[in-house]
């Protein structure tokens, strides 16, 4: 039927995404839960990449650097995509959640095709079904997080790729530049795409070096993928795996997850499929994979039919690569769903054959409608289950009343407490969304901010009981802020379980708070001590960005040293706070051209250079980072960590003389560098 109607097709398949699209969009209506940390620190990018483009009020375009500085850990394209999408639809959790019913729209498409060329037009739409009806991926459209656009983005990757590496109808440059084109997208969108890809991408790879006329194109399309993936990573390779090294090791170390090595982590992810892609789609699909098996006894050495295997292979080592990773969450598989669908698929459409040759072709129809709307009914129930009825949090209605008495002003809003609606990512959404100028900041998580944040707080938003954190250090900033007369209550609303919600400010009238200007002048000549002067550098700036999140006192210093240079080029305090805020900043090449300025003024060898090997290295200038530390000194501490700096930067240049020489110098520069620090 298929084969002779294709509009048919398409116009079913649109019809299953607009009935999927549908139940979300009444899903969202009736949910009242506000976004937790992650969803609402995803929903705050997305606003960030769409002020930066210019299409969200509240903001501008901040210049090539300015648009990669969003995106420290996480890489950007999926905030621009939602960034997009708000612009038209809204900056409101509805509104945005139109990115994911189009990322979601992608993946049904990919399995559709996908599954009508593995066999028949038929299969692709009953694969793009069992996606549709999946409950982990049907969570997924309605969660914003980065799950179903990493989904959507690995599904077209690996099914580009197969297209590519297939020895018949494969092997053709457009093919090869598509699937490079679409793995770039998934490693753009977040690093774990490489769980999924990175076994199925060296695999083609590899292939393709034993055939002359595919080799070029593996070349080709890696030089692709790293020409649109490099700029963001060169921009923030040191946050990023800061931040991967925390998300991964740290967090399932810390969450209690089995480690790589733990045999535990191959049932990990199984042991949730049974929920993940529902009972009824599961039990239905094993059977006739088992049909299957059956009906194929005696023929398993005959070569299975063209891309069944490469879809069983990616299947099996997405599922691999992700348990073996340290951390693990139900939403990690969310990739390998699709393939295990596709899979599934095939045990049911080998129930309607069987179905179809004992009755016939309608009855073998009429079987996989019911199944399909039974599995349908089972999971709409259990989604539904899990709405959240209950009326907004005052966390609301505290945010509008700020927005009521400062407008549109940059605003910082203190918190001392973190709970799933009242954390800084979720106050900090409801405080930015049409324009609003509201940033939260959570302080008292560290022993020591107390003083700091009494004195330079403008306002606060504090609860009674419990706020969701044990720390001794935020209850006692909680209560300190009472206490302290500089603040008063403004307004109380009640909040949930007998708890409230109060809002205070700084009493009008009082002395301005001191500035951060001149103290961090004399942090940044500090430098100049060595790794001494580090300490007390990171040990403030820390705290003074959760009070200034928008870094104002960098201007006014940027502003008054190069006054400074103006009417002394030589001067030291101007230079070395142009360094710092240059590092702060994630700017190498200005960095650098400040310390070069200050290694002039005491000669190389000293304390300089060794940060301008530093910062070189930061730009991914190795070589030039070896020459800068090549120099002798007479002090010791500096001389151990320049000879480190030396050898590392000529590893990083491919230098044999640097690995040689490494195993010696960074452990010694390591231990001359803790020693300092040790220093009074």
């Amino acid at each position: 039927m298929f084969k002779r109607s294709l509009w048919l097709w398409w116009l079913l398949l649109v019809a299953l995404w607009l009935l999927a699209t549908a139940a979300d969009r009444a899903w969202l209506q009736a949910d009242q839960q506000l976004p937790a940390w992650d969803q609402a620190d995803y929903l705050n990018s997305a606003i960030d990449h769409g002020r930066a483009l210019g299409l969200l009020r509240g903001g501008g375009w901040p210049g090539w650097q300015g648009l990669l500085d969003l995106s420290p850990k996480i890489p950007p394209l999926a905030s621009l995509v939602s960034g997009t999408v708000m612009a038209a639809a809204g900056e409101s959790v509805d509104g945005a959640s139109w990115a994911l019913s189009l990322w979601h729209g992608l993946l049904l498409l990919v399995i559709a095709l996908w599954g009508r060329q593995l066999l028949s037009p038929g299969f692709g739409l009953l694969a793009a079904a069992l996606v549709a009806l999946a409950p982990a991926l049907s969570s997924l459209r309605v969660d914003f997080t980065l799950d179903m656009p990493l989904t959507a983005s690995c599904s077209l990757a690996l099914w580009l790729l197969w297209r590519w590496q297939r020895p018949e109808h494969g092997g053709r440059w457009g093919q090869a530049l598509a699937a490079a084109a679409a793995m770039a997208a998934a490693l753009l969108i977040k690093q774990s795409a490489l769980l999924v890809l990175a076994l199925p991408a060296l695999w083609s790879f590899g292939q393709a070096q034993g055939q002359p006329g595919r080799r070029w194109q593996a070349w080709a399309a890696l030089a692709v993928v790293l020409a649109l993936l490099l700029p963001w990573l060169q921009h923030n390779w040191i946050t990023t795996l800061g931040g991967t090294e925390r998300a991964v090791v740290s967090s399932g170390a810390a969450e209690g997850d089995p480690g790589s090595l733990d045999p535990r982590s191959l049932i990990w992810y199984p042991r949730l499929w049974s929920q993940q892609l529902g009972a009824a789609s599961l039990g239905a699909g094993l059977a006739g994979l088992a049909l299957l098996g059956w009906q194929q006894r005696g023929h398993w050495r005959q070569r299975w039919p063209d891309g069944w295997a490469w879809l069983l292979g990616v299947a099996i080592s997405g599922w691999l690569c992700t348990s073996l990773s340290p951390n693990k969450d139900e939403r990690y598989i969310a990739p390998v769903l699709p393939l295990l669908a596709l899979l599934l698929a095939r045990g049911w459409w080998a129930l309607g054959q069987w179905i179809a040759q004992r009755r016939s072709g309608r009855w073998a129809g009429g079987a996989l409608a019911l199944g399909l709307l039974s599995a349908g009914g089972i999971e709409a129930q259990a989604s539904w289950s899990q709405l959240n009825r209950e009326p907004p949090s005052s966390v609301v209605a505290a945010i509008q009343s700020l927005r009521a008495r400062v407008g549109e002003a940059p605003t910082t809003l203190l918190i001392s407490g973190s709970s799933p609606d009242l954390n800084e990512h979720s106050l900090t959404l409801l405080g930015r969304q049409q324009g609003g100028q509201i940033l939260v900041r959570r302080l008292g998580r560290n022993p020591g901010e107390q003083d700091l944040a009494l004195e330079q707080g403008e306002w606060w938003l504090l609860a009674s009981g419990d706020q969701g954190t044990t720390r001794p250090s935020a209850r006692a900033l909680s209560r300190a802020v009472r206490r302290d007369g500089r603040y008063e209550r403004v307004q109380i609303w009640s909040w949930t379980k007998g708890r409230q919600l109060e809002l205070w400010r700084r009493k009008p009238g009082l002395a301005a708070p001191s500035c951060f200007q001149q103290r961090f002048i004399t942090l940044a000549r500090g430098l100049e001590q060595g790794p001494r002067g580090l300490q007390p550098v990171f040990a403030a700036i820390g705290p003074w960005h959760l009070l200034d999140p928008r870094f104002s006192y960098q201007s006014d210093v940027s502003q008054w040293a190069e006054a400074q240079l103006r009417r002394n080029p030589s001067d030291r305090d101007a230079l070395w706070s142009l360094a710092l805020l240059a590092v702060l900043q994630n700017r190498p090449l200005q960095a650098d051209h400040w310390f070069a300025r200050l290694e002039q003024l005491e000669g190389p060898g000293h304390w300089p250079s060794a940060y301008r090997s530093v910062v070189q290295l930061a730009g991914w200038r190795s070589c030039g980072a070896a020459r800068v530390a090549d120099t002798k000194t007479r002090d010791p501490v500096a001389a151990s960590v320049l000879l480190g700096l030396r050898d590392l930067s000529r590893s990083l240049c491919f230098d044999p003389r640097g690995p040689l020489a490494l195993s010696s110098s960074l452990p010694a520069a390591v231990q001359a560098v803790s020693e300092e620090l040790k220093q009074p």
